[in-house]
């Protein structure tokens, strides 16, 4: 279903999106980038500027800038979301001199340990802004990839001192046995915090092959997941499958030494964010009728919500009955853009 948008219509959309800021009420991040991308790459550019004027009261102004950014200094600037504006502008420098793939090899390794930050998001949109680049360069398509990478560096968080628990041989058996936080810990960033304990699963992974072999079932089985599982916490359990999902979309674009590390780090993603939001119980789900990837494009695209518009995404990635299943799910337990 994915096509390249040769309308400009995706472009002009990310030009619309890039007077704005990465987040909103210093917490809660930007998805129009994301969203109008994900529209396009299913065929459905012709909606993303109606869809935008419904979000449109969700954008801040672009953040001020403090002090530029410079290769002697980032080490200091990373993981302060202070530093946004100039984290982005450091970007758009780097990739206006140098190929964008360039620029993401050497930046993948420094960001991915801190793919945690922002409740997952800036991995995601720098895996939206990938997708886009491969399919048709531009000039806004390659600010979206700035704005996507200086969003992660600015909110750069890794997790440490997690306990490792034995694991299970498939990322569905390993992602059923991950101990839920205990009860207490409000907002992303405590619940990370109480992640204390995770199985390992695929973690003796060093071939590339293997890596997104391995990085494909977990997509896979973490967006089956949300159908009996998502009423857990129907947005934030949403990133269990859309963050492994960005790293996926992201490896062809990347070193093939980069593949493994990359699956690691997704694995620990996917796992945190089911820690921290698994329901009590789950449920057994059927959808109401046999689904067509168009149908559920089409009510996703109806219902609005930005969360359910990138499981959607996800799911037509992956492309089976019970991804479609999962996605429908999200549309009826979420809240519609009004």
């Amino acid at each position: 279903m994915q096509t390249t948008d040769a309308s400009g219509q995706l472009e002009e959309a990310l030009e619309r999106v890039h007077v704005t800021g990465p987040e909103r009420l210093g917490r809660l991040t930007n998805h129009a980038p994301m969203v109008v991308e994900a529209l396009a790459a299913h065929g459905q550019a012709g909606a993303v500027h109606r869809w935008l004027d419904l979000y449109h009261d969700k954008f801040e102004d672009f953040p001020d800038r403090v002090e530029p950014v410079t290769d002697a200094n980032w080490p200091t600037a990373l993981g302060d979301p202070r530093r946004a504006a100039d984290w982005i502008d450091h970007f758009t420098r780097a990739l206006a001199e140098r190929p964008w793939r360039d620029v993401l090899a050497e930046w993948w390794p420094r960001l991915l340990p801190g793919m945690y930050g922002g409740s997952t998001h800036p991995v995601i949109r720098t895996g939206h802004a990938v997708r886009a680049l491969e399919s048709g360069e531009s000039a806004p398509r390659r600010t979206e990839l700035a704005h996507a990478l200086g969003y992660w560096a600015a909110r750069h968080h890794p997790v440490s001192g997690i306990t490792t628990l034995p694991g299970a041989p498939t990322a569905a058996a390993s992602l059923d046995a991950v101990p839920a936080i205990a009860e207490g810990a409000q907002g992303f960033p405590a619940r990370l915090a109480a992640v204390r304990r995770l199985p390992l699963w695929a973690g003796e992974v060093t071939d590339p092959d293997t890596a997104r072999e391995r990085l494909t079932e977990l997509v896979r089985a973490a967006t089956h997941r949300y159908a009996t599982h998502g009423h857990g916490q129907e947005t934030m359990l949403v990133h269990a499958a859309t963050a492994p999902n960005a790293v996926l979309r992201t490896l062809g674009s990347l070193p093939r030494e980069l593949w493994a590390p990359s699956l690691h780090a997704a694995w620990t993603a996917s796992a945190a964010v089911t820690a921290m939001y698994a329901p009590d119980e789950p449920i057994a789900y059927t959808p109401p009728a046999r689904l067509t990837a168009e149908d559920v494009l089409e009510r996703a695209l109806a219902h609005g919500d930005e969360h359910v518009i990138k499981l959607t995404d996800t799911a037509l990635d992956v492309g089976d009955e019970q991804a479609l299943a999962a996605a429908q799910r999200a549309i009826e337990i979420s809240e519609p853009l009004v």
